[in-house]
């Protein structure tokens, strides 16, 4: 895209990058972004820079599409929903490191207070869980049950299993 550039929308725009067209109006194999999760919700999927999902298939029978995120999910989305063509701007935003801590607080400061984390085992017991002793350490095991109260669900929460990774994974798209 470009400034100035005229973006039309609807079933009769164009298949050019910037218009928002319905995804049974796509052909398969089209890159979009700014999908729609229900008609009129004015885009979920694939929104952040540099992110793009693909469309798979169309199932008229159904009225569905599916498509292919960035998260390398496929999703199953109803046709009539709206989506933009083209790739989000911005791409390899994250490449460049940031640095210092400075950039951080910048970055966080708009966002949300998630920086910096300080581990549990860092701070006093009155603090967390993990806290306190006279080394850094846990103390207990760091996995808890999902019933636990909420002052006390730290650390691995409900664990099916813990440790290396260990055979072959089946992943969703050995699947289909």
């Amino acid at each position: 895209m470009y400034s100035g550039q005229f973006v039309y929308c609807g079933k009769k725009a164009t298949l050019t990058v910037g218009n928002v067209l319905p995804l049974n109006q796509v052909p398969e194999g089209t890159i979009v972004c700014n999908i729609e999760a229900k008609l009129g919700d004015r885009g979920a999927f694939a929104r952040c820079s540099g992110t793009f999902a693909v469309v798979v298939t169309h199932d008229e029978d159904k009225g569905t599409t599916r498509l292919r995120l960035p998260s390398g999910g496929k999703k199953t989305v109803p046709s009539n929903v709206r989506a933009q063509i083209g790739i989000v701007a911005g791409g390899g935003r994250t490449d460049k490191p940031l640095l210092k801590a400075g950039r951080a607080y910048h970055k966080y400061a708009v966002k949300r207070n998630c920086w910096p984390k300080i581990r549990g085992v860092a701070k006093n017991p009155v603090e967390h869980p993990h806290g306190g002793g006279n080394h850094q350490h846990i103390g207990m095991p760091s996995t808890v049950s999902k019933e636990r109260p909420a002052g006390r669900k730290v650390g691995l929460i409900g664990a099916r299993r813990t440790g290396r990774l260990r055979g072959v994974k089946k992943t969703a798209q050995d699947k289909d």
